[in-house]
């Protein structure tokens, strides 16, 4: 109920552009304030997290990091206040929450928010960070390993000193009898931690690097290590490995 409804699309970019990077900043502010968000406004980004789990078409997985991805931009753009919720609209029905079919027609705004232009870093930032800060590649372990090449890279491998912490091992999965995803949640705030301490190990304080291969599984880390845990200096690679190998930057496996 009262819920706003809006396609991934058009918070990222034209087709002629590589896929799932930001959009041009005066057309995410229209969106924005179309949907009658302020900066100060508090945010809840709702999605699907149900799906096929095939391993060549995990579906439900990038359903529920289009959530994060969403997020993050939103964050990107200045709002200040922005959730999301665990388990999606698949996980609130299951449970019997109340639902409506009524539609939700905002007031426009103009919205006035100040991009973090901290947040993201470009393909040559990474390339001048390497063995000097965190990079995290949240990948599958298969793909991080170089064992099957991502439709939307050049070429398999990951960026030299680059530390493997696959995103859907943050998840839960609640499956049916077909094994497709009824709905995921995320893992306890404590586990999270200590799955990413381990990765991180006592360079927490340090600048962190978070890519993968277009920029989905990257969202859900940055949302978790930054808004969820609190990491102080994260960053976010949205040309992710589709920008690095076609742009024949080193790989290493």
């Amino acid at each position: 109920p009262d819920s706003e409804w809006f396609i991934n699309d058009p918070f990222t970019v034209p087709p002629n552009v590589p896929w799932m990077e930001m959009p041009p900043v005066n057309d995410l502010f229209a969106l924005i304030g179309g949907a009658g968000i302020t900066k100060d406004s508090c945010v809840v980004v709702v999605g699907s997290t149900s799906g096929l789990l095939l391993p060549e078409a995990p579906l439900a997985l990038y359903a529920t990091a289009t959530i994060t991805r969403v997020a993050i931009t939103l964050l990107y753009a200045g709002v200040r206040n922005v959730a999301i919720l665990d388990g999606g609209f698949d996980k609130w029905v299951y449970e019997g929450k109340p639902v409506s079919t009524e539609p939700v027609i905002p007031t426009p705004v103009t919205y006035d928010g100040k991009v973090n232009e901290e947040m993201l870093v470009s393909m040559d930032y990474v390339a001048s960070k390497i063995g000097k800060s965190v990079i995290i590649d949240c990948r599958d372990e298969g793909v991080y390993k170089c064992i099957g090449l991502e439709p939307w890279c050049a070429y398999v491998g990951h960026i030299p000193t680059a530390r493997n912490l696959p995103t859907p091992s943050l998840w839960d999965i609640k499956t049916d009898e077909s094994g497709n995803a009824v709905y995921i949640t995320y893992k306890s705030w404590l586990t999270l931690f200590i799955m990413t301490l381990k990765v991180i190990k006592w360079e927490w304080y340090k600048e962190i690097i978070v890519y993968c291969g277009v920029g989905g599984y990257a969202s859900t880390m940055y949302f978790i290590l930054k808004e969820v845990l609190r990491y102080p200096n994260v960053k976010f690679y949205d040309g992710s490995a589709q920008e690095w190998t076609h742009a024949d930057m080193p790989v290493e496996c």
